[in-house]
């Protein structure tokens, strides 16, 4: 497993371009570019990475904005456990094994 961090939209653009992830966990406000426009960005060049918007803006117009983006899931940092994330991604990467 590698786990890559990004600075602002424009690294991570070109570090999902270079290492194809599977999993991305997205925040909605990043220097340079909203996580939003960057989902969508994403998800049309790759329509099979799973990506997490996960973000202290719980508001509903977030949530549908995402879901418009293309986020495959949204997860409020001020009301979700760490267990609650790590049983979504140990969920998601247990599917993508069965997949193979």
């Amino acid at each position: 497993m590698v786990i890559e961090e990004a600075a602002d939209a424009k690294e991570a653009l070109q570090k999902v371009n270079t290492f194809r992830p599977d999993l991305i966990f997205m925040d909605i406000k990043l220097p340079g570019e909203s996580g939003l426009k960057l989902t969508e960005k994403i998800r049309a060049n790759d329509s099979s990475v799973i990506i997490i918007i996960l973000t202290s803006y719980d508001l509903p117009e977030y949530r549908q904005a995402a879901q418009q983006y293309g986020a495959n899931y949204f997860i409020s940092k001020d009301s979700s456990s760490r267990e609650e994330i790590l049983e979504l991604v140990e969920c998601i990467l247990s599917k993508c094994r069965t997949k193979s």
